[in-house]
């Protein structure tokens, strides 16, 4: 696996920043209406994906990383959850479902992914570098 440098190479963030996109994309065109709870959550919990995987990889440790994308992977639940909401009450339709509901299963997969790299991996981080020498 190649080096990463900043979290904006993370796939996944890169992933998770086009799915706030697309969902932010929604709401500006006033397809929630007035809820402003759901915008609130829906925002939160989407922005939240991204967030923690920045937040954790700029920590500079492994196991810190490990848990703010075990953190990321959750919102990313949360945010599927509430997708269910939009559309149960309208303000997306089933196509407009499918498209953040499988962007938000692709997040999934690549933060699995790369979890399950990190806990295999001999390296602990940038700030154990010169610990290990």
């Amino acid at each position: 696996m190649a080096t990463i440098k900043r979290f904006e190479e993370i796939i996944s963030w890169q992933k998770a920043r086009e799915l706030n996109k697309i969902i932010g994309k929604h709401i500006d065109g006033g397809k929630f209406k007035r809820s402003y709870k759901l915008i609130d959550q829906i925002e939160r919990s989407g922005g939240s994906i991204m967030d923690n995987i920045a937040e954790g990889f700029e920590r500079g440790g492994n196991r810190e990383f490990l848990q703010f994308l075990y953190i990321a992977k959750g919102s990313c639940g949360e945010f599927r959850s509430q997708l269910y909401r939009a559309v149960d009450r309208e303000y997306l339709n089933q196509v407009e479902f499918d498209e953040l509901y499988n962007m938000a299963m692709e997040v999934i997969i690549l933060l699995q992914k790369l979890i399950n790299y990190l806990e295999q991996t001999e390296l602990k981080g940038i700030k154990y570098k010169n610990r290990e020498k």
